[in-house]
């Protein structure tokens, strides 16, 4: 068994492998970035190290640090979680390379799979099927257009080598291709690190419906079941729940040996997830995510496996406990990601910011998964999941009931969340009757006058100012320079040379009243793209510039017809919600 692993990841995830790490007695080691420094998983693991830098690029998937600190701590183990580095053939070679267990699938497994081209051709030869698309790279608009007037729009841009719904675009028509593929390379890039990009035709009604597969070193693979996530926004998950229902179990039962038949087809270990669309009867081989999903937990729920355990006991070489025969789904479960965002009527604007108050939820067949604290702060730089709520009831009605009582008790204050957008979805009568997909939130739902604002606190005053101070000290006569993060405004020791934070500048709070030719933001975030120049006429509606906060892109548009008669930002700058980024006259 393993004896120390590194988390290599952040949040509720990092959070929930320490704690599966601690009831195998088995030592943990944190990494974190500046701003993660007094995060929950930091404070939770045995040991933490500095990574430095704020961004994700900085930090997270910082292989060098990383690798750093695993050769500090001796770490024999490195769980990475999912997004950042948890797909990264290289990343997990450079692990296994140093004779450290990366936990989870061979390298090998992770270029096939985690190339989402060479994924598709992995399972047909494996004799599962995808939606029509190509299995070449984007690397002229035309291809995009010639792909659709063969197979007709909407068309999918996707990213080769990501997931969950970052860096995907539809593309409705010929005229919004260039837009589409500049945008969806910006998101690969800046979540996966790589920007390839490529397309399949895009079904207008499916449900997302997915199979969770598990494989030994011993030639052993099941699949636990399924999950059904089809209700979505902007491509990523809001709801998921096990197993997929109102489905033929002939069907689901075919799914589940279709995704073995992938996983067996890749040489696959370690816990993955095998990804399909289902519309009128069939199902469609989408993608596989070679790693631990965010929902997981309803799998957990259902089957009464820990899939962290069994992906720490199958990384020490193990063999796992369970024949498929003897894998039993009980119940229904449901599973809400409570993520720091304003639903704002449909738009579902994030809300970084500080977390003033957090009240869990709890009662029978109830459980939180949580990355964050009262008085933590959600970054505009990383993921806004705050955590997951996941319920349990003997059956579909039960579980919504169940979760629905459960979010009612849920608060959260500080931040705006999606709370009051999931409670619309679980009591809506499509829900209950499985009569929605994957579009059904952003085109069928009516979220009109479904928004929440940040109570209890200003959101953007974040925790106590800290600044760094370098100080001599002597520990037993030898003497060190140690690092001290102090608040800002107590006076320096003598001799340290940390330079004062810089203050930000007050965003302009004059919010313009609708009409008004002042255009802010309305969210704190970095401008990834300047659409209009100086002196350019707009329509109200007209994007004007487009920006990146948690990881997401948002246009920010004119409240009115005019010309633009100032930019005050350019691409890469940073700024807070309600400043004011143009004018027009």
């Amino acid at each position: 068994m393993l004896t120390k692993v590194l988390v290599a990841n952040r949040g509720e995830i990092a959070v929930r492998v320490i704690r599966a790490c601690r009831e195998m007695g088995i030592a943990t080691v944190a990494v974190y970035s500046e701003l993660d420094r007094n995060a929950l998983h930091v404070r939770l693991a045995d040991e933490a190290h500095a990574l430095g830098g704020q961004t994700a690029a900085e930090s997270y998937l910082n292989t060098e640090a990383i690798l750093g600190v695993i050769e500090r701590t001796g770490a024999d183990g490195v769980h990475p979680g999912y997004g950042f580095f948890s797909e990264n053939a290289d990343f997990a070679r450079a692990i296994t390379d140093r004779d450290v267990t990366f936990i989870g699938p061979k390298p090998e497994a992770i270029e096939v799979m985690g190339d989402k081209i060479s994924a598709r051709l992995a399972a047909e030869r494996s004799g599962v099927h995808g939606v029509p698309g190509t299995t070449d790279l984007i690397t002229d608009p035309q291809q995009v257009r010639d792909f659709g007037a063969e197979h007709g729009y909407p068309v999918a841009i996707k990213a080769a080598y990501g997931g969950g719904g970052r860096g995907m675009k539809v593309v409705p028509d010929e005229n919004a291709v260039e837009e589409a593929i500049e945008s969806a390379q910006r998101e690969a890039l800046s979540y996966f690190g790589r920007d390839e990009i490529y397309m399949e035709r895009y079904l207008e009604r499916p449900r997302h419906v997915e199979v969770q597969v598990l494989a030994d070193h011993h030639g052993n693979c099941v699949y636990l079941g399924t999950r059904d996530c089809s209700a979505q926004r902007r491509h990523q998950k809001l709801i998921e729940e096990a197993p997929a229902a109102g489905i033929d179990p002939e069907v689901l039962t075919a799914m589940g040996e279709a995704a073995v038949a992938v996983a067996r087809g890749c040489d696959y270990v370690n816990a993955g997830t095998v990804e399909f669309l289902y519309e009128d009867g069939q199902f469609y081989y989408l993608e596989m995510n070679t790693r631990l999903q965010v929902e997981h937990p309803a799998t957990e729920l259902i089957t009464g496996v820990d899939l962290v355990e069994q992906q720490i006991r199958v990384a020490s070489g193990l063999p796992l406990p369970f024949t498929q025969d003897e894998i039993a789904i009980t119940g229904h479960a449901i599973e809400v990601r409570i993520n720091a965002e304003d639903p704002a009527e449909g738009a579902f604007l994030p809300s970084p910011g500080l977390i003033t108050g957090l009240r869990f939820p709890s009662g029978y067949g109830t459980r939180w998964d949580g990355g964050y604290e009262a008085g933590d702060e959600i970054s505009q730089f990383y993921d806004n999941l705050v955590g997951k709520l996941i319920c349990w009831g003997r059956d579909r009605p039960t579980a919504i009931a169940r979760t629905l009582r459960a979010l009612d008790e849920l608060d959260v204050t500080g931040v705006a969340t999606t709370i009051s957008a999931d409670k619309a979805i679980l009591s809506h009568p499509d829900f209950a009757a499985l009569d929605h997909s994957t579009k059904w939130v952003e085109d069928t739902l009516d979220l009109t006058g479904v928004k929440d604002e940040p109570a209890g606190g200003d959101p953007s005053a974040g925790p106590e100012a800290r600044v760094p101070q370098d100080v001599d000290v002597e520990v037993n006569g030898q003497r060190f320079s140690v690092r001290m993060w102090m608040p800002e405004g107590v006076p320096m020791a003598a001799g340290a040379g940390a330079a004062p934070r810089p203050k930000r500048s007050s965003p302009d709070k004059s919010r313009a009243a609708g009409g008004s030719g002042q255009v802010t933001v309305p969210m704190q975030g970095t401008i990834v793209k300047v659409v209009v120049a100086e002196g350019d006429s707009v329509e109200a509606g007209d994007p004007i510039l487009v920006l990146e906060a948690m990881k997401m892109e948002n246009n920010v548009c004119a409240e009115k017809s005019g010309t633009v008669v100032e930019i005050r930002v350019a691409e890469g700058d940073s700024v807070g919600g309600g400043d004011v980024v143009a004018v027009i006259e």
